[in-house]
Order: structure tokens, then C-alpha cells, then sequence
């Protein structure tokens, strides 16, 4: 069993009901949660004051060397208050004594980032408590594969996809594709030659995809990927106004202003099922036309 470690440096957990319901699984399961307390915490819009949530992030360096799982309570918007305090020197200390296995997605992929940029540690991109370990319905999907990438030092992931077929290797990174962009011209967005961009987004229309793309491809990032991998964009439907604009059209003008591969379908981001990917491991990319793998390695996972 496990023990988990909560913070909540992003915003207030309006869904305190999935929050309860999350702690109470993981306890049933057999798993140990601790920091609680951050759950009802509130300043505003925020889940406690930039102090408070700032010493969520710092405070994981003391934290015991058994082995734990860094649980983000929820997204929303606050991390990019804190990034120019963090310590990373101390996490980064604190990652090579005994890693710590860090996970949260949407407005933690800033804090997952930076941490990527400054001193290179790997951390997952998966669910957080009250969207996924509190939903009204545990999603098997999701609970798989979150394990699956926390204890597997090897492991595969598989979806279908019509994109053009193609096969590659790099580092693997990205997340939220608007945290991302936030990060352009700043020390907190990595650096990654040779890399395979994983990304995703929740109420970004087809047209906001696009011009975020376009600015990795202006900002010249896109240049040194070797492909482009595409996960949920929950909530980004067209309207009748696109008159055929869509997220398959904006696929098509970025291969052809590129020249990289772009494989869309994956299961990853805002939606109930997603996959668990650390960012900054090793990822094989292979996709034959119509069924896509993703192999990665190099990560740290539970022993």
C-alpha cells in the first residue's frame, strides 16, 4: 500500500464532496493520505494564501524518505504565482535521495514543468484527487494506468489513431497546452531537444489549439521535436461558424507547416479516462496508420 501526500497549490477545491470521496477510496483501498487539511483551505479564489500554497511545494523536500505519492488536489489557476519562490535546488535534492512520485495535471503542469526545466525531475501527468479519485464513478481506465506508470519501470500505452503512420524516440514532456504556453520566454520552460510533445486542453476552441501550436512553431520549440502527440481537448466542439474547421483540420495546417508527425487520439487530459505519462522519461513512439504505442522508460516508480 501506498501513502499519499496532498497539496493544493492552485485553486479552491470547490468540489469538496469529491474531495472527501477521494481521500475516503484511497483509505479504503488501504492507502494512507496525509495533509488533509488543504482540502477546505480557501483565500479568495485560491486554496490558501501564495504563503501557504508556496509551502505545499517547498515543504515536500523535508518530507520522510519512505516512499510517496505527491497528490494534487485540483487544477484551476495559482501556480504561476509561486514558481519564482520554489526551492528547487532542495526538491531536486530530495528527488535523487529517494524520488518522491509527483502527479497532477491542468494548472500543476507549471509546477511539473519548471521542476523539468530547472533541475530535470521527472514527474506524472495524471489525475489528481477531486477530479478523478472523487468522481461519482471510479474510472478503471484511469486507475490502471495510474498505477501501471508508477510502479512499472518499462511500460506501454496504446490507442488508435488515423493520423499518417510514423516512428520515433525522445525525451517525452508537455501537459496542459495553456500552462505550457505561459511559460514561453521564461526560465521555467524546459529546454527539450529531440522531444516527443504530449498535450492537452479543457474550453479551448479548435482556432485556440491552432494559435497556441503556432506560437511553439513561431517561438521555434516545435523545430526541435520530433513529433507532436495529441490527447483530450475536452469541451473544444466546433461551431457552425468553422463551417468544417476542426481539431482534425488544425492537425492537418500544422503537419504541413512542420513537417512533424502528429498523432492525436490519446486518452490524456481533463476527461474522466485518461493515462498517466511522466514527463521527462524516454518515450518510443511507433504508429503504424492505425494503431499507435507509446513505450516509456527512465522514470522513477514505487519499488
Amino acid at each position: 500500500m501506498a501513502t499519499f501526500h496532498l497539496v493544493a497549490p492552485s485553486g479552491y477545491c470547490i468540489q469538496q464532496e469529491a474531495a472527501e470521496r477521494g481521500v475516503a477510496r484511497l483509505r479504503e483501498a488501504g492507502h494512507q493520505v496525509h495533509n488533509t487539511g488543504v482540502i477546505g483551505r480557501r483565500e479568495q479564489r485560491f486554496a490558501g494564501t501564495d504563503a501557504q500554497r508556496l509551502a505545499d511545494l517547498n515543504q515536500l523536500a523535508e518530507l520522510s524518505e519512505n516512499p510517496t505519492i505527491v497528490l494534487a488536489v485540483r487544477g484551476g489557476y495559482g501556480v504561476s504565482r509561486l514558481l519564482e519562490s520554489i526551492d528547487y535546488p532542495a526538491l531536486s535534492d530530495r528527488q535523487r535521495r529517494n524520488p518522491l512520485l509527483i502527479c497532477g495535471h491542468s494548472d500543476f503542469t507549471a509546477f511539473q514543468l519548471a521542476l523539468l526545466a530547472r533541475e530535470g525531475v521527472i514527474t506524472f501527468s495524471g489525475p489528481m484527487l477531486a477530479g478523478n479519485f472523487g468522481a461519482p464513478e471510479l474510472d478503471p481506465f484511469t486507475i490502471e494506468h495510474f498505477w501501471k506508470a508508477l510502479t512499472s519501470p518499462r511500460f506501454t500505452l496504446e490507442w488508435r489513431s488515423d493520423a499518417p503512420a510514423c516512428r520515433t524516440s525522445g525525451t517525452v514532456w508537455g501537459g496542459n497546452l495553456a500552462m505550457l504556453i505561459s511559460l514561453v520566454g521564461t526560465p521555467w520552460l524546459p529546454q527539450i531537444d529531440d522531444g516527443i510533445l504530449v498535450v492537452e486542453d479543457i474550453n479551448e476552441h479548435p482556432f485556440r489549439v491552432e494559435r497556441m501550436l503556432l506560437q511553439l512553431h513561431h517561438a521555434g520549440v516545435l523545430a526541435r521535436q520530433r513529433a507532436i502527440v495529441l490527447g483530450s481537448f475536452s469541451a473544444a466542439a466546433p461551431n457552425d461558424y468553422d463551417n468544417g474547421y476542426d481539431l482534425a483540420q488544425v492537425c492537418a495546417t500544422l503537419r504541413e507547416r512542420t513537417g512533424l508527425p502528429i498523432v492525436d487520439g490519446l486518452a490524456f487530459g481533463h476527461e474522466p479516462c485518461t493515462v498517466t505519462l511522466p514527463l521527462g522519461a524516454h518515450g518510443e513512439l511507433i504508429h503504424d496508420g492505425k494503431r499507435a504505442t507509446l513505450s516509456l522508460n527512465g522514470h522513477p516508480c514505487l519499488k
